[in-house]
């Protein structure tokens, strides 16, 4: 597929450019973490408690900790000093709400999918999106405390993507690093497109 339909015009402090990202993976995986850790507005969260009508239909293994869950969105905002504005757009991670996808989808110049190791195969349900519809994507590797931890050849040998998709090891609770993950995603989307990144 053509990426030819992106078509970014230079950040000046009159025309500020907007860009859309998806934040996408497995249940748990720290997508609203990303979203909260960057954003320089208040986030909007669409978190509903974990109840006992998820038993049998939610899978928590690993994620025993996590009392809440993303139903609809999340949406966060972060401006890069060259007035360039990413939009982010948080998916569910649940499979019962993957019908939104597709409506989140609609504008994003890319993605990034959030991969836990603990739940590795969560991520392959993203992954598959993107590839099969043509969107630039990155895998933010979420290190979280005693999970394992593998290189970066390991999880892409694991998840099965392309060698041309980045993989970051990250915290998305640390801003430096989280940003880092939106720069990467920014970058790859332009240099498919053909375009110098904006964002650096």
């Amino acid at each position: 597929m053509s990426y030819t339909h992106f078509e970014p015009a230079v950040a000046t402090p009159e025309s500020p450019v907007a860009i859309k990202i998806l934040v996408a993976g497995g249940f748990g995986a720290g997508k609203t973490t990303l979203v909260g850790t960057v954003s320089e507005i208040r986030p909007l969260r669409t978190e509903e408690a974990l109840t006992s009508a998820g038993v049998g239909v939610d899978d928590t293994f690993g994620v025993a900790g996590k009392e809440t869950t993303t139903v609809a969105m999340d949406f966060g905002r972060i401006t890069f000093r060259n007035n360039v504005a990413l939009y982010l757009f948080g998916t569910p991670g649940q499979q019962r709400f993957w019908f939104m996808w597709d409506e989140l989808a609609k504008g994003a110049v890319g993605a990034v999918v959030v991969a836990d190791t603990r739940r590795l195969a969560d991520s392959f349900a993203a992954i598959d999106y993107f590839e099969q519809r043509g969107t630039p994507f990155v895998v933010a590797v979420n290190c979280f405390d005693a999970a394992p931890r593998y290189d970066v050849h390991r999880v892409r040998a694991a998840l099965d993507v392309d060698p041309s998709v980045p993989i970051i090891l990250c915290d998305v609770r640390r801003r430096e690093s989280a940003k880092l993950v939106l720069v990467s995603i920014v970058e790859h989307a332009l240099r498919l497109a053909g375009r110098r990144a904006p964002v650096r």
